[in-house]
């Protein structure tokens, strides 16, 4: 059986609802009356789209440096416009 709470709910009592889900209910989450999300155990989760596991390939110091042309802040100066 599904049940529908609202996410204030989820947000005030975020422990007892995941223990809920946990022990095999699903629930769904509504916003303003709209469902936006459903909590369901993972046993019961939907594999319907397919994805392999990452794997990990390098790390951070493998990345090419980027050069610039101009610093930090003459960047931000020239996203914030006139403000």
């Amino acid at each position: 059986m599904t049940r529908t709470i609202p996410h204030r709910e989820l947000r005030n009592n975020s422990s007892a609802v995941l223990r809920d889900v946990q022990a095999g209910e699903s629930i769904e989450i509504s916003n303003h009356g709209e469902v936006v999300a459903v909590l369901v155990p993972p046993e019961r989760r939907s594999r319907s789209l397919p994805f392999r596991e990452a794997r990990v390939t390098g790390g951070f110091s493998e990345l090419p440096r980027v050069r610039r042309e101009s610093s930090v802040q003459e960047a931000l100066d020239d996203l914030r416009g006139d403000r």
